[in-house]
């Protein structure tokens, strides 16, 4: 089949152009086309988020990752061309049920809609080491988290459930650019952007990954983390909890009824309120969730 894959920058390592990166790369090995320059031999289109293109020449599918509800901007606006493409589009992939939920309140069902969460590359992280550092082998046990720091994604709040929960032989690394929250402390460390290769070294080499982020949609961090084999610490808030395990430890927040919010200006924590609900375990697998996709495009062409 072939696929234009629509609005991926592959040069990008942000949250949707690393997943379409993976995703590309399972589809190539199952012996797709994705650089097909004919337009007029494409199948299917998938678009991430958004379309760039002129005009729909084949069905289209959309892969959605979250659309906007901060109330300190004009988030009317900025969905706007999401919405086009989500009302264009022939089936409409979400990537979590949070997502699904939170789309529909503010574009209406689609009649098409699946809901497909990340997976990440099994094969390659099994072949990546856990990470060796003079610093870190000097404690017996390591946590870590890692962002793209912003208000939302509350680094102070992995911060603090760390110094309240952690053990003195056991140390925290951050790692992530623009950090939000600094702290001179002799456990804690901040080791600034990595590449993947090293996150997975690191998670490999960690017990906990803590992410705290408040309504995230279906963060990879936490994917490559849950497959690198750390438990992973997260809110109830959002589509964290989908992906993070049976094991998992979650807090419960406060239900949200999808209402515009001040995104940067999210709860603290409560530690004392652990999530009763049952967690399920999803497939991390890239390839496995490649098919999930082919089945979608699939579905809406004549192939």
């Amino acid at each position: 089949m072939n696929i234009l894959l629509d609005n991926v920058n592959f040069s990008s390592s942000s949250g949707p152009n690393s997943f379409g990166k993976k995703l590309a790369r399972s589809l190539i090995e199952k012996g797709h086309v994705l650089d097909e320059k004919d337009l007029s031999q494409i199948d299917v289109i998938l678009t991430f988020i958004m379309t760039s293109l002129k005009s729909k020449f084949s069905p289209m599918v959309q892969r959605l990752d979250g659309i906007y509800f901060n109330i300190a901007q004009d988030y009317k606006m900025l969905n706007s061309p999401i919405r086009m493409t989500y009302e264009m589009s022939d089936a409409v992939i979400f990537q979590s049920e949070f997502n699904k939920l939170l789309t529909e309140k503010y574009f209406g069902q689609h009649q098409n809609s699946h809901v497909i969460r990340n997976g990440t590359n099994l094969s390659d992280i099994e072949k990546i080491m856990p990470l060796k550092h003079h610093v870190i082998d000097n404690f017996e046990e390591v946590w870590s988290c890692a962002s793209s720091w912003r208000p939302h994604k509350r680094l102070k709040e992995n911060v603090r459930y760390f110094l309240e929960n952690a053990s003195e032989n056991t140390c925290l690394v951050i790692a992530g650019n623009n950090p939000d929250f600094q702290i001179n402390h002799p456990r804690v460390f901040y080791v600034g952007p990595c590449d993947w290769v090293t996150l997975i070294s690191l998670y490999k080499r960690s017990t906990k990954f803590l992410h705290l982020a408040w309504l995230d949609h279906c963060p990879n961090v936490v994917v490559d983390a849950r497959a690198s084999g750390c438990k992973i610490v997260c809110s109830s808030a959002g589509g964290t909890k989908e992906i993070a395990g049976q094991d998992a430890i979650v807090f419960e927040e406060d239900d949200w009824d999808f209402s515009p919010v001040r995104l940067y200006q999210p709860p603290d924590v409560d530690f004392n309120r652990r999530y009763s609900e049952n967690l399920t375990n999803v497939s991390l697998n890239i390839n496995t969730v490649a098919d999930d996709y082919l089945n979608v495009l699939k579905s809406v062409t004549a192939i």
